[in-house]
């Protein structure tokens, strides 16, 4: 049951983002996006830090932990070219090519992105149970909740868009929720694969850190810097860091 907390936990907050979308009108304002992008970079900067690469260091060395790091920055450029999707600011779509709209594309993006944070989690819990690791139980519950901090506005940034293109509100949510759907699987895989291969442990931290990493810079903070007001989006990544800091602070 505690390790099902800590995988659910992200996922329930891209749900009640998604939520919502039956109590809001209007569109995301450019200023409310900007702080909201800047948020989760900060949040993920912070848990690429702080709940992995550290402990990964920590259990093994700078060279393993630089290795794995690269290796999810690898397997996220590697994801980035072969799925569709659009950046929210992006008047072009990337990877191959689709007849998607751009709501689904979007929401495409948000799923990519969720990757790597559910991997995130998966470890985190496995490293919590490992004696080869010094997080604690605590500290992957942490991590999970800071995630689903950020995943709250995701969940709105894509079913706000989808309502908008005419869909009911209904089915707007049930997509918004699907994008967060990915995060529970690939905790779930990445557990399994740290159980078994205990040894490698610290490769797949880094390399979780690596993917959040490509994230963050790839879609996330082009996004918060672009155009005008571009400073709400860095006090957001500076809200969103100290608020991970301090949850694994805390809770580590």
């Amino acid at each position: 049951m505690s390790l099902i907390l800590i995988f659910l936990t992200p996922f329930v907050g891209t749900l009640l983002g998604s939520l919502a979308v039956y109590f809001l009108r209007g569109e995301i304002g450019v200023k409310s996006g900007k702080a909201i992008t800047g948020f989760a970079a900060g949040v993920m900067v912070a848990a690429s830090v702080w709940s992995l690469l550290l402990p990964a260091i920590e259990t093994s060395s700078y060279y393993t932990a630089a290795l794995g790091f690269l290796s999810g920055i690898l397997l996220l450029l590697l994801l980035d070219t072969v799925v569709p999707h659009i950046h929210a600011t992006a008047s072009a779509a990337e990877g191959k090519p689709s007849g998607l709209s751009k709501s689904a594309l979007l929401m495409l993006a948000v799923t990519l992105h969720n990757i790597p944070e559910g991997m995130a989690v998966g470890a985190a819990a496995a490293a919590s149970l490992s004696t080869y690791s010094n997080i604690s139980y605590a500290s992957a519950l942490a991590l999970s909740f800071g995630i689903a901090l950020q995943n709250f506005p995701e969940g709105l940034i894509v079913s706000m868009p989808l309502y908008k293109e005419g869909k009911s509100r209904g089915r707007a949510f049930l997509e918004g929720a699907i994008s967060g759907a990915v995060e529970p699987i690939g905790a779930l895989i990445a557990f399994l694969l740290v159980s078994v291969l205990t040894v490698a442990l610290p490769f797949l931290l880094s390399l979780a850190a690596g993917a959040m990493f490509y994230v963050v810079v790839e879609e996330l903070i082009p996004e918060a810097s672009e155009g005008e007001h571009s400073n709400i989006g860095t006090v957001g990544a500076a809200i969103g860091f100290a608020a991970m800091m301090l949850l694994d602070g805390i809770f580590g």
